[in-house]
């Protein structure tokens, strides 16, 4: 059987392009998930396994949001499997792209739940605000409400947008935009992997609030932009 680090060093010549993604994803994320994908490889899992155990990591790590009262534990605890689940969102391709084996199926697997994760992740905080925050104002409920509309939205417009760019004979020039490094960076604010870290404020509701309501804030503003940019190279 291929070794480790052969297998390892063969998924990092086989890595996706770092354009469009931030540095946490490029960094941190994609390298935590080539050590999981090179794990699963010898251990002879398949993508969708690896895509199953990110959901169990995920989704009980939410339930938990939602049904326990806030605390030093439970924000570790559930960063730290959010963090888990997001690195083995990154393992199923990467094993796909080694093993040859990516198939419509397991695409469409993959999405499905990172769909429901985007909802989920923002109902429980809801929840876990209404049951156990002394919110400064009730208007703060709208934030998760928000929230959600602006992950889901960037999410499905972005995978539009990918195939319909795919459809265009002759797609047009694209504007002009930052350099990698400064890009990275921008998009930092909104990677799902440091809306997994915010959750280790959870404890500390004044923090949390403050944390979740930035990061609304970056998610609202590149929405807007994102459209509008898309919106621009279809036209």
């Amino acid at each position: 059987m291929t070794g480790f680090v052969e297998v390892l060093r063969h998924m990092s010549a086989a890595q996706k392009p770092a354009r469009g993604v931030s540095v946490y994803t490029r960094f941190v994320n994609r390298p935590a998930g080539r050590v999981l994908a090179a794990l699963a490889y010898r251990a002879g899992a398949t993508p969708n396994q690896l895509t199953v155990l990110g959901a169990l990591f995920t989704f009980p790590a939410l339930a938990a949001v939602a049904l326990v009262r806030p605390g030093p534990g439970l924000s570790v605890c559930v960063c730290a499997a959010l963090a888990v689940g997001f690195a083995l969102d990154a393992a199923d391709g990467q094993l796909a792209r080694t093993q040859r084996s990516g198939s419509p199926s397991g695409e469409w697997l993959d999405h499905v739940l990172d769909c429901v994760k985007l909802v989920t992740v923002h109902l429980v905080v809801l929840v876990s605000f209404y049951r156990f925050f002394s919110l400064p104002d009730p208007a703060f409920l709208l934030a998760p409400m928000l929230f959600e509309l602006a992950a889901v939205v960037i999410f499905f417009a972005g995978i539009l947008t990918e195939q319909l760019k795919r459809r265009t004979a002759a797609p047009a020039p694209a504007p002009a935009e930052p350099a990698p490094a400064l890009r990275s960076l921008l998009l930092l604010p909104v990677d799902y992997g440091v809306t997994c870290f915010a959750f280790l404020f959870l404890g500390s509701q004044h923090v949390f609030l403050s944390v979740y309501c930035t990061l609304l804030l970056a998610h609202l503003l590149f929405m807007a932009a994102f459209l509008v940019k898309s919106f621009r190279e279809l036209r």
